[in-house]
């Protein structure tokens, strides 16, 4: 590959042989006026490359079926627009290859067609359109009714989106900027993915802004940023933690929602892409015309070095192009009926998922856009895995979710993404959406039954404990089926979407009221109970039962069999002060304090969180990889799984339908699937788990012979401090204090 002074030295003497000037100005130069040349219709995007016959230049491919031509626009630094035909029609793609194009270039497109909306029909050229596989995009979404396709200010509002706004959109859009693909860096080509077991992952869901945009010790400039998540401070935090993978909230390239803007607000999670191959420009410290790749995939090597794998939480499921109402920014343009589902009336769009409108993936082009942004990301941005919000969406053939449908076809057979780890939201919002448990193998899913039985268990809501059981040992009602295993669940008591943990033991009802939508936004199902005082309180005893109850909801959720999901900020104590819904608080409210962990109590909870990934990376039988069997596998009787009363028996079917505010859970450590590296059978401790809910200490009997001699306490929840030393042992069959709610777990030490 040339080098950068090479290729404009080229594009120069190009220009000159042709008899014209040469503009260029380093990276981001172009050569204005340049014969589009025919090019190739793959790959699709703006692609550099240096031609067989040495000229330096730009291929453009967009794949646009029933458009009747198609405009592409360059743009220099100071907005002035250079465009040029694309004549060449290949497969319903458009494409040509454009001499003196450079990487830094900023460009977009204008496509023609019929202006129909009756019949789907939307082309309006004087909307200037994202390319929907710009590698990189300059500039911020404003929303000013040239931005819209239809008229929006038309009095008659019953044809409001019926009638074409001839303004021309461009200089209140961003751009797509042309990147070098190819380009040198040392730093990724070395990177070493860490490749972790599913089994051995704890995931670690954060905002890429929220996580670092207060952090003391990430220089200021940084913070808020990819090159942020990326230094030594950041990293230091996840390391001590032991997580193994983050999963980072949406980083494609997003835009804001016009209501937000109007109230002086903005869209701070992010699931409103309209950009699926670029990372969003506003998360970049280094620049937005191209640099923010490269500071991508630093911020990836960086974590891999730390031994952390990068998931994205990805958003396939609708754009930022809403419903008829919405905006005319990329797809709606290009071919409005090839992306998105409409229904029979075809002016309205099918809406599975809230937003305004859903991407018809069982059309190949809009699969392709898919498959080739995920493989993109695995490929040459390093990622490890996607979290894939609304994933029943993505599943829907005709209209009914299948799980045979090409989207979950396509990815099973795909070599790339077969091999990365693949994660669900098991539901969208239209009629027979709710699929948890159904996803098909490969698969892993967010376990919204196991986040209602824990929060409903440590509330005292839990009318009996049967399906606490099996959330508890890896929900194999669930997903016992396919070959699947225990990590087919992705467990968690809270995500981004509603209250933090620290929140869920604080308050009882949401408290929204900075969304500026009067309360009425956000879930009011939040099971949570605020320990007798509604939010911020001065009262120690509740402070202190809140903390308490924290550690008891962690220890929970890190002593399942499953793959826990950790929120950023709940193992210290994060607030977002009783809102549910803080999508839109780019603000306090949603970044994370660290000055928490210079607190006491919220260190300690930070220390017992460390503590206890530590044993699950250290115990196999925390982690298994395979479900319990329940069944006797010696001769002594004892089974990989028991449940035991408070009186030290073992449950029966009546106590299983009985209320109870006691449960033990005994995982033996003899009785572990598969061998180690060595190809030995594997061994470990075996552990007593003791969960009680109830307001009052309990007399817990230990289980005596075959399940122990002898047992050692290793967590004990009532302590804000855990011992760093063995805790107290016990002899079997004897009688123990539980206090009132706490957790307990004592290892078999005979």
């Amino acid at each position: 590959m040339s080098s950068a002074a090479e290729q404009e030295a080229v594009a120069g003497a190009v220009a000159a042989e042709e008899g014209r000037p040469a503009v260029l100005n380093g990276a981001r130069g172009r050569v204005p006026g340049v014969p589009v040349r025919p090019g190739a219709p793959v790959p699709l995007g703006a692609r550099f490359r240096v031609g067989p016959d040495g000229v330096a230049g730009t291929n453009f491919a967009l794949w646009a079926g029933g458009a009747e031509a198609v405009e592409l626009c360059l743009f220099d630094e100071r907005g002035k627009e250079t465009r040029a035909k694309l004549t060449e029609l290949t497969h319903e793609i458009w494409h040509g290859f454009v001499p003196g194009v450079m990487p830094g270039q900023r460009y977009g497109y204008r496509v023609h067609g019929r202006w129909d909306p009756w019949t789907g029909a939307r082309w309006n050229p004087a909307k200037l359109l994202l390319d929907p596989y710009a590698r990189a995009v300059d500039g911020d979404f404003t929303l000013p009714p040239e931005v819209y396709g239809h008229v929006r200010d038309w009095p008659q509002q019953h044809v409001a989106d019926t009638v074409r706004d001839e303004r021309d959109s461009a200089p209140y859009v961003p751009k797509g900027v042309v990147v070098h693909d190819d380009a040198p860096d040392d730093e990724w080509q070395d990177d070493r993915r860490p490749k972790t077991p599913w089994a051995d992952s704890v995931i670690y869901e954060l905002h890429v802004r929220g996580f670092t945009r207060l952090h003391p010790g990430i220089p200021e400039e940084l913070r808020g940023t990819y090159a942020g998540l990326a230094h030594p401070a950041a990293i230091e935090h996840l390391v001590k933690l032991g997580v193994t993978a983050v999963e980072l909230l949406p980083v494609h390239q997003f835009a804001h929602e016009d209501h937000l803007l109007r109230r002086g607000l903005r869209n701070y999670w992010g699931y409103n892409s309209i950009g699926y191959f670029a990372p969003h420009a506003g998360y970049a410290a280094s620049g937005t015309t191209g640099q923010q790749v490269g500071e991508f995939r630093r911020m990836v090597r960086a974590l891999h070095a730390a031994g952390i794998e990068v998931i994205l939480d990805v958003v396939y499921n609708h754009t930022a192009e809403a419903g008829e109402l919405g905006p005319t920014l990329s797809l709606k343009g290009v071919d409005n009926r090839g992306y998105y589902r409409l229904q029979a009336d075809a002016r309205r769009y099918a809406d599975y998922t809230g937003c305004g409108n859903t991407l018809h993936v069982v059309q190949p082009q809009v699969l392709r856009l898919i498959t080739d942004s995920l493989r993109y990301w695995v490929t040459e941005m390093g990622v490890d895995g996607f979290r894939f919000d609304l994933a029943a969406a993505l599943a829907r053939s005709m209209h009914d979710v299948d799980m045979l449908s090409p989207f979950l076809a396509v990815i099973a057979q795909d070599p790339v993404l077969r091999r990365v780890k693949l994660i669900a939201e098991p539901w969208d919002v239209g009629s027979g959406g709710y699929q948890v448990g159904a996803f098909p193998p490969l698969w892993t899913e967010w376990n919204d039954r196991y986040r209602d039985a824990v929060r409903d268990f440590w509330r005292g809501a839990l009318p009996d404990v049967r399906d606490l059981g099996y959330r508890l040992s890896g929900s194999s009602d669930l997903y016992a089926w396919g070959g699947r295993r225990p990590y087919a669940s992705v467990n968690f008591v809270t995500a981004h979407d509603g209250f933090t943990l620290r929140d869920m033991v604080s308050y009882e009802h949401k408290h929204n009221e900075a969304n500026g939508e009067g309360n009425r936004d956000g879930s009011n199902d939040n099971r949570s109970w605020n320990c007798g005082a509604e939010g911020g309180t001065d009262d120690e005893d509740v402070l202190a039962l809140r903390r308490r109850q924290l550690r008891n909801l962690l220890s929970t959720l890190l002593l399942s069999t499953g793959v826990p999901m950790l929120v950023a900020g709940d193992e210290m104590g994060r607030t977002q002060r009783g809102n549910n819904n803080a999508y839109c608080q780019d603000n306090e409210i949603s970044w994370l304090d660290w000055g928490l962990l210079e607190e006491p109590g919220w260190k300690a909870l930070f220390e017992l969180t460390s503590r206890l990934i530590a044993l699950r990376h250290r115990h196999p039988v925390l982690r298994r990889r395979a479900f319990f069997s329940g069944r006797p596998h010696s001769a002594d009787g004892l089974r990989d799984l028991a449940w035991f009363t408070a009186r030290g028996t073992e449950m029966t079917e009546a106590d299983w339908y009985a209320p109870a505010a006691t449960l033990g859970m005994y995982l033996s450590g003899r009785d572990i699937p598969g061998r180690d590296e060595r190809g030995a059978q594997i061994l470990d401790d075996s552990f007593l788990v003791v969960l009680h809910t109830g307001h009052r200490p309990v007399d817990f009997v230990l289980p005596g012979t075959p399940w122990a001699r002898r047992y050692e306490v290793v967590v004990d929840t009532s302590r804000e401090e855990q011992a760093r030393e063995p805790g107290a042992e016990h002899p079997a069959g004897t009688e123990i204090t539980v206090p009132e709610r706490t957790v307990l777990l004592l290892r078999v030490t005979g």
